[in-house]
Parts: C-alpha cells; structure tokens; sequence
C-alpha cells in the first residue's frame, strides 16, 4: 500500500519563500510547482501519494485607520497587493486536493518602522514624524489552524507522512506529537530559514529545487539598511 502524504503550507513563509527565490509575487502555479517538484519529487516522497494541500493564510485586513501624527485616513482595501493576495487564495480555493483555510489579520493601530527605530538614535531632536509610523498588524488563528490539524491527520492517522513548509518553531509542540503518533515529519526550505528547533524535531529538511533569483539577491545586498526585506526564509 502507497504511504500518503499531506502538505501544509503557512501562506506567509510561503510567499516569502517564493518571492525571495522568484523575485515576484507568486501565482497559484509557483506554490503548486513547489509542492510537486520540491517535495513530491523528492526521493522519500515520489512513491507516495499525495492525498492533500493545505494552506494557511490570513486574508488581507480591508479596513481604514487614520495615522495618528498626521491624521491621514489609509484606505489599506486600496493598497497594491490587496488584490494579489485575494487572488491568490482564491485561485488556490478552486485547485484539486486543495483546502484553504482562513485566520485573520487584526489591525491593533500603529507603531514605528524598523528603519524609523534604527534611525531614531542618530537623530538629534527624536522627533517622530508620520512616515516613521506603520500599521501593526497581528495575525489570528493561523497558527492555530495548522496546529489542531497536524493533530487530528496524526491522531485519525489520515496520512502517513506531513510535509510541513514553514520556519516557525511555534510549531515544534505539533510535529513532536506527530512523530510520537507514527507520523514521519518533513520541512522544506533553506536551513537557515528554519528554526534551529524546528529542525532538531524533524525527520528530515527538504531542499528547494527552486532557483533564487539572482537579480533579487542582487537588489536585497544593495540594502545594508535593511530596507530590504530580511524576514524568514
């Protein structure tokens, strides 16, 4: 009998996975691709059958908040990737053996900009103006979601290998379980976007077969100032 196999996807890791190693936002066949040929290609898994893909994600957060300083109204339901985000999960709703499911993204006001608290100190007044502010959010149910599902696969042993492709080592109480249940845990991603705890209670770290985008590693070393993005992977 074929081992089967489920996926699951925190959709924040994932598009910053993908972005970093395409250099664009991706679309619902650069996340299938790396489902198919990074995990399913692989040597443990290519006799398996893939019995499913899950993916976590928060949908963009559509409301309006005034900056504080400046009283501005930001209509955050016109910013640019409004649109490719919900694309995105839409798409990927409609996919064979795909299932979707949904946290929340709260909006808890504003706070100060990693480059407005780096630059912070070299100014001589400490004057705070509207630019340095940007709006915090905080993530809902997404962590949640993914935890009481590797759960419930390990305990109705619906699967018998979870391929997990994310960094956070929120996460290691669940996959302990997992294992403890029978149940072999992969990760997926450059080892140094995983958390040293994660890895310690994996079965194994796949490695991306997906190509970095050289112009984007380029562009992210012209950033020292960390204006780039430097978030996990």
């Amino acid at each position: 009998m074929r081992r089967k196999a489920v996926i699951m996807l925190d959709g924040g890791y994932v598009k910053k996975y993908l972005e970093d190693r395409l250099g664009k936002f991706p679309e619902p066949g650069d996340i299938l691709s790396i489902c198919a040929k990074d995990i399913m290609e692989h040597d443990r898994l290519k006799e398996a059958e893939l019995l499913r893909i899950y993916y976590y994600d928060a949908p963009p957060f559509e409301g309006t908040s005034k900056n504080p300083l400046s009283g501005e109204a930001i209509d955050f339901g016109a910013a640019p990737n409004m649109g490719q985000n919900k694309s995105l999960m839409s798409a990927l709703e409609f996919e064979p053996d795909v299932a979707i499911r949904r946290g929340k993204l709260k909006h808890n006001g504003w706070k100060l900009g990693k480059r407005a608290l780096q630059n912070l100190a070299k100014k001589k007044d400490g004057k705070v103006c509207p630019k340095d502010l940007v709006p915090n959010f905080t993530q809902k149910g997404v962590d949640l979601r993914i935890g009481l599902d590797i759960a419930w696969i390990s305990i109705k042993r619906i699967a018998d290998i979870l391929v997990l492709v994310s960094g956070d080592s929120d996460f290691v109480p669940a996959i302990k379980f997992a294992r403890r249940e029978g149940m072999r845990v992969y990760l997926l991603g450059p080892a140094k976007g995983i958390s040293m705890e994660l890895r310690q209670h994996a079965d194994l770290v796949l490695e991306p077969k997906t190509p970095r985008d050289p112009a984007r590693t380029q562009r992210k070393t012209k950033q020292p100032d960390g204006s780039g993005r430097n978030e996990k992977p």
